[in-house]
């Protein structure tokens, strides 16, 4: 919501109305300006940390995915040589 520029009666009074109203003017294109300058900085700005953000977020997830694969790995082969262990125990008992 922009804020308009008001001056003191005193100026109105010493400057005249329409000097008063143009300064007044100025001020208010000024801001205006400045305004438009600033929010576009900012979508500048939250455009790149968005870019930067998803860039990171890819490159997490990849690391991730390696270490559950990595798990995934080592889990495998310990089921595999516990099931070889469990069965080669069977089968010395059955034999005895």
């Amino acid at each position: 919501m922009p804020v308009t520029a008001k001056l003191s009666r005193k100026f109105y009074e010493k400057l005249g109305d329409d000097v008063a109203n143009e300064l007044v003017n100025w001020f208010n294109q000024v801001d205006a300006t400045y305004r438009a300058e600033l929010r576009e900085l900012n979508e500048l700005n939250f455009a790149r940390f968005d870019a930067k953000l998803e860039q990171r977020l890819v490159a997490f997830s990849a690391h991730i995915e390696l270490r559950i694969a990595t798990f995934e790995t080592r889990i495998t082969r310990w089921m595999l040589v516990m099931w070889l262990g469990t069965l080669g125990t069977l089968i010395a008992v059955l034999k005895l």
